[in-house]
């Protein structure tokens, strides 16, 4: 504590420009300030400040020192004004931005127990599936499912995620099932389409992720329908596992080329770059990795 006084009052003086106006600040008696100085420097072994009886002026070992002891003393207050959020109440409202089929899935349907943990918070849940515009749209917190590229924008992971290649036990019976990715040639394969072109599906041959345009006799821009195609047994699906994890354990659809499969893109909460999130968005964010954390959630969600 003596030692932590010491550097306070050492910057203090920095600050003030003067014993008597740093004693002033704190309420104590010039003298005692001059010995916490006094005490540090003997302490060191080296003279921080030059002293006059009109002025002081830091010496070069003092102001390297400053610089080091403002930065502990803004880490230290950082920290207790985090500590301070945690134990504080939630409360506010959250604007909550998450992909259309994966909130619907797997954000939505949490909403009500996280708000009943949270009575003084409220919640708008925006679906989309574009790239929304954090700052500018005052986005609180946005699901991604993707690398983050953004240096702007600061993550936090909720869950791992991968995709996979998938199919109907009927259609497997049909067809049989591929062992390799050139096979998927000789496969219809229900493709997602984009503005009009053809998503190729990636994965990883050779030590090398590759992207594979495939071929079907149904095409769509909406994943939801690409899903329920597989579950009709109409060809095989590239979708995330998130989406059909349930799905594999109940045995309604079956995972291939699963020694192909490609790094999957996870799924995180992003949010603009702050020294400090508002209780609200960490208590959300916090919640959610939670729930995403249990084995059976992605068994059964």
């Amino acid at each position: 504590m003596d030692q932590f006084k010491q550097i306070s009052t050492f910057v203090e003086v920095a600050a003030k420009g003067s014993l008597s106006a740093a004693a002033r600040a704190e309420g104590i008696a010039p003298a005692m300030i001059g010995r916490r100085l006094d005490a540090l420097e003997e302490r060191l072994g080296v003279k921080l400040l030059q002293r006059t009886t009109r002025k002081i002026a830091l010496t070069n070992e003092g102001e390297a020192f400053l610089e080091d002891c403002q930065r502990i003393l803004s880490d230290l207050e950082n920290a207790e004004s985090a500590v301070s959020e945690r134990s504080a109440h939630a409360s506010g409202h959250l604007l909550i931005s998450a992909p259309a089929g994966f909130g619907r899935q797997h954000v939505a349907p949490l909403m009500p127990s996280f708000l009943t943990e949270h009575r003084d918070v409220t919640l708008t849940l925006n679906l989309n599936d574009r790239v929304v515009d954090l700052i500018g749209e005052g986005i609180d917190v946005a699901i991604r499912i993707a690398s983050l590229s953004d240096s702007s924008l600061i993550g936090a992971k909720l869950a791992d995620n991968k995709r996979i290649v998938v199919a109907s036990p009927a259609y497997i019976k049909r067809h049989g099932q591929p062992r390799t990715v050139d096979d998927l040639q000789k496969h219809n394969c229900l493709a997602i389409s984009s503005e009009g072109s053809q998503r190729g599906w990636s994965f990883r041959q050779n030590g090398k992720t590759v992207t594979v345009k495939v071929a079907g006799n149904m095409v769509c821009n909406d994943g939801q329908v690409l899903h329920d195609w597989a579950l009709a047994g109409k060809g095989l699906a590239w979708r995330s596992m998130w989406e059909v994890g349930s799905e594999i354990e109940s045995g309604k659809l079956v995972s291939v080329l699963d020694d192909f499969a490609a790094p999957g893109n996870d799924i995180y909460a992003v949010f603009a770059q702050r020294r400090h999130l508002p209780l609200r968005i960490r208590v959300f964010v916090d919640f959610l990795r939670r729930a995403y954390a249990q084995p059976e959630y992605w068994r059964h969600g």
